[in-house]
């Protein structure tokens, strides 16, 4: 019983000749971290004084053991390789053997943080994503006008029944928070046109401010950014969950055309709503302005509709519906282009999302600054 219960003794290791070049490390006692080791440099200073080419890694005589003695294997594993002495370890137990495999295969960290690069490289690493993202986007614009094309020769492939939902998702299903945001922007425009207005006593002309801002800018920017928030950010989510479950993958396995199948309806369904969302949009926007002429400046409601439609011709009219439409084109395709492009990860879902919201704003607000100098141009 006393004979058990004596402590174990401290770690040792002894280095046994064999033939050749090779010894044999026999190591002892007990390894434990908190526990005396021997140093690893003393015993490869022994092996470099014998000029060894082979260490035989013996554990027999250990009594018991944990991570110090892996780590102090490991560190002499490393000493060995960089003097070109070979470590057999055909004599450890497979658990210790299996354990130093595995820190092995561990990429061990660099003894030097890596250098930032410099200005320049950072700059012309930014350059070149930038390009190689313009030419993915010009790349997937020209696979969806090809697309377009195979469309009006009634040759593209997808369901109906997809088109179906995505009209009803784009459509119906935006009227409510349409109507909310249009109500509010038209109230909006009115007051502030109000306060000024009514330095001149021009109150009037509320109605002149609010109808001509509706048609021609506002109530396409409106449901452009309803959308972009709501339907666009939809689509980048459902085709990037679609890539990371790999329904993509299939898709083109089986020869079908994601940009057909899956891309054409999603903008075709947004291309067709946005005209009857802006419409709507215009109509409820005056509205909106009624109620402050009316209510707060005491316009009549005939003199103020009459006035609405003296200030408003149909060039108005088409030059909103024709903004609303590049709008929804635009929408669709950064939504999709964004959702087919994201990773195949969880993460890569929210990150497609919130892309696709950033770059339709954008988008949306070069394609109104654009067609503002094109109707400049022309002088519409």
């Amino acid at each position: 019983m006393k004979a058990s219960l004596a402590p174990a003794a401290p770690a040792t290791v002894r280095v046994d000749p064999e033939d050749g070049n090779a010894v044999v490390l026999r190591l002892a006692g007990r390894w434990k971290l908190g526990s005396p080791r021997p140093d690893v440099a003393q015993t490869m200073g022994e092996l470099e004084r014998g000029n060894v080419r082979r260490a035989v890694l013996a554990t027999d005589d250990v009594e018991t053991w944990d991570t110090a003695l892996l780590t102090w294997l490991r560190n002499l594993e490393r000493r060995c390789a960089a003097f070109g002495i070979a470590v057999d370890r055909s004599r450890l137990p497979g658990g210790i053997a299996r354990l130093l495999e595995l820190a092995a295969v561990v990429v061990e960290p660099e003894s030097e943080p890596e250098r930032r690069p410099s200005v320049l490289a950072r700059v012309g690493a930014a350059t070149v994503r930038a390009a190689t993202g313009v030419v993915e986007v010009l790349g997937f614009i020209g696979r969806v006008v090809l697309a377009l094309a195979r469309l009006v020769t009634l040759r593209a492939r997808f369901r109906l029944s997809d088109l179906q939902q995505l009209l009803m998702n784009a459509g119906a299903d935006a009227v409510p928070i349409t109507t909310l945001v249009s109500v509010i922007v038209g109230l909006i425009l009115a007051f502030v046109g109000a306060i000024q207005l009514r330095l001149f006593g021009a109150d009037l002309y509320v109605a002149d401010l609010v109808a001509v801002a509706m048609v021609r800018e506002m109530g396409a920017m409106v449901v452009a950014i309803i959308m972009a928030g709501r339907t666009g950010a939809a689509y980048a989510a459902q085709l990037s969950t679609m890539k990371v479950t790999e329904e993509i993958d299939a898709l083109r396995t089986f020869g079908i055309s994601t940009v057909e199948f899956l891309v054409l309806p999603r903008v075709v369904a947004l291309f067709l709503m946005m005209p009857f969302l802006c419409l709507y949009s215009v109509a409820l926007g005056i509205v909106g302005g009624a109620v402050v002429g009316v209510y707060l400046l005491g316009i009549a409601p005939q003199l103020y509709l009459d006035q609405t439609l003296q200030a408003v011709t149909l060039t108005d009219l088409y030059g909103g519906l024709l903004h609303g439409c590049v709008y929804g084109l635009l929408v669709g395709i950064v939504g999709c282009q964004r959702g087919l492009s994201a990773g195949n990860d969880a993460g890569a879902v929210g990150a497609a999302t919130t892309s696709a919201v950033v770059a339709s704003l954008v988008a949306i607000v070069v394609a109104d600054g654009v067609i503002a100098v094109v109707f400049d141009t022309l002088g519409i």
